[in-house]
């Protein structure tokens, strides 16, 4: 079994994480210092990588893009740093899930455990919304035929809606079905920059929606 990599650079928290992980039947490699962890991404391959923003010699944010850049290994983020502008600058880079500390073991598990879910789902069919066409087996959207270009979270967005097309989802279903999230660590704010900065790119008037239509009081769903 692939090992998952533990980039942090306080030992005793890192030396924490790596024993729960064990004892799930994780195998575990730990590194402290971005320098390593570069080396150990550069040369091995993962069944998941957590990562510290805030190391001694650099940032996560700059191993996430390395990683990205690679493949599609997953990606979970620590960080003291819960403002909403981290926490949208790491899932824009392509972050699976962001945990604020200090946060309790078992809910890092469940984290943990919900990303590999998601990653061994089959590929599904083409999904066709007005002129919107996605390829969950490539993860790419066509408009008109044309490719679109999605940050991780805007097609995590398009995909959770469309794959309940006509349903109403809330905003909290929303979160937890996009980011395994809930109300209280990503705010309404943070959903609704995505739902804007989605809707410039997929829908012909912005202003006036017919992919992505707003339920008052309710939440949103995926128009015909």
């Amino acid at each position: 079994m692939k090992e998952i990599l533990v980039v942090e650079d306080d030992k005793t928290i890192a030396m924490g994480i790596e024993y729960a992980l064990n004892r799930e039947g994780f195998p575990t490699h730990l590194c402290h210092d971005f320098k390593s962890a570069a080396k150990n991404i550069d040369e091995r391959d993962y069944l998941l990588i957590i990562l510290d923003v805030n190391l001694p010699d650099g940032s996560g944010f700059e191993l996430c893009r390395m990683i990205r850049a690679q493949g599609d290994t997953p990606v979970i983020f620590l960080t003291v740093c819960d403002d909403e502008v981290n926490t949208i600058m790491g899932l824009d880079l392509g972050a699976d899930d962001y945990i604020a500390k200090p946060f309790r073991v078992r809910e890092l598990i469940s984290r943990i455990n919900s990303v590999l879910r998601r990653y061994n789902r089959q590929p599904e069919q083409e999904i066709v919304l007005g002129n919107l066409r996605i390829n969950p087996a490539e993860a790419k959207v066509y408009k008109n035929n044309e490719l679109l270009w999605l940050t991780a979270q805007e097609y995590k967005l398009l995909l959770t809606l469309a794959q309940h097309r006509g349903q109403v989802l809330t905003r909290n279903q929303i979160l937890r079905e996009t980011w395994d999230l809930d109300g209280d660590f990503v705010s309404d704010n943070t959903l609704t920059v995505y739902v804007k900065r989605l809707r410039e790119k997929i829908e012909d008037n912005p202003r006036k929606p017919e992919i992505i239509k707003t339920v008052r009081g309710l939440g949103y769903r995926a128009g015909d």
